[in-house]
């Protein structure tokens, strides 16, 4: 074997090599979990494209077969990655000329994971918007808003003439006007907890007026009538009130001019009022027996010799006890039962 003949040799047994180890890999790396993921279009994706999972290389794309109206997308991930078993499958685009690959989103965080042989409907996935499609709309907007369009009248243009004029000079009142409103949103996302809280309040008290729509509209009513009232009579009812601020005005300045006097006399009621609180036990009492008193005496009058009858107790006198009032008829000095006149006739 000549010198020039070893190193090609030589060469073509490391690529030999170099393919039955890419091979060799290509063979452990079979396997994985398979999933099927569907597309209203899959552009851009092909056989061996990237499969990703926050940006990672997670697997690839096996096979991409139009069925009908959609795409299915054969995808294969890694044996020791996990997917949330709610993912969706992304068609990502870097940019305009980069080569697209499918995203699994979200990350996997915990729970349930995708199983091996799942698919992923249509109406989850989602892909990007063409350029042609964004030129398109474009195209149509500008047709719609054209001088065959929006525009025929110059509508349009009066609409911008009118626009510009409004916001000519305003330029530094809009400007606060937007600070304004971030640092409101700012502060609403930091409350956003009260906010949804007074939300669910306020819906629970429109619930409630609907569910009581009866007794509102009746007390609507019932106002409406009060007001109707107060306005059908507003000269006599401003006539009171003149008369009653009068009479307050009057009250003020007799308070002033009186201010000493008032204040002696309330004074001399302290004691007056101290002395009813420390007795309120024994007025209480007296409004208690006052009427069977009251009842007595009455009984005790005779109205033929117009005298009130009674008796005394001769026991505690004799035996040195307090002289207690003489009883009427019909009850004794030591409290016991009232007596009826029938009961003193015998």
């Amino acid at each position: 074997m000549s010198s020039t003949r070893k190193p090609l040799v030589i060469g073509l047994a490391l690529a030999v090599l170099a393919a039955c180890g890419l091979v060799t890999v290509r063979a452990l790396d079979e396997d994985g979990i398979r999933v099927t993921a569907w597309f209203d279009r899959a552009i851009g994706i092909y056989a061996g494209s990237d499969l990703r999972v926050l940006g990672v290389r997670v697997g690839e794309v096996e096979s991409v077969e139009p069925r009908g109206t959609r795409v299915r997308v054969a995808l294969r991930l890694d044996e020791d990655v996990r997917v949330p078993a709610d993912a969706r499958a992304l068609v990502v685009a870097p940019s305009i000329v980069a080569d697209r690959y499918v995203q699994l989103s979200p990350a996997y965080s915990g729970g349930p994971t995708l199983d091996d042989g799942a698919e992923l409907p249509a109406s989850r996935n989602r892909t990007p918007v063409e350029i042609d499609q964004l030129y398109a709309s474009i195209t149509d907007l500008g047709e719609a808003l054209g001088p065959e369009g929006a525009n025929a009248a110059g509508a349009l243009t009066e609409l911008l003439d009118t626009g510009a004029k409004n916001l000519k000079g305003n330029g530094a009142a809009i400007g606060t006007s937007i600070d304004r409103f971030g640092k409101a949103a700012k502060t609403l996302d930091g409350s956003s907890d009260d906010l949804f809280a007074s939300l669910g309040r306020l819906q629970s008290f429109t619930t409630m007026l609907k569910e009581k729509d009866t007794e509102v509209r009746t007390a609507q009513e019932r106002l409406d009538e009060v007001v109707g009232h107060f306005a059908e009579n507003k000269d006599d009812l401003a006539g009171a009130l003149k008369e009653l601020g009068r009479a307050l005005a009057q009250v003020k300045t007799f308070i002033k001019d009186n201010r000493g006097e008032l204040k002696k006399n309330v004074d001399r009621l302290v004691p007056l009022t101290q002395t009813l609180v420390d007795q309120r036990a024994s007025l209480a009492e007296a409004l208690d027996v006052a009427p069977l008193a009251a009842g007595n005496l009455v009984n005790a009058y005779d109205e033929t010799t117009r005298t009130v009858h009674g008796r005394a107790n001769l026991n505690e006198i004799s035996m040195g006890g307090p002289l207690l009032p003489l009883p009427v008829a019909g009850g004794s000095a030591t409290g016991s039962t009232p007596t009826t006149p029938a009961e003193e006739d015998r």
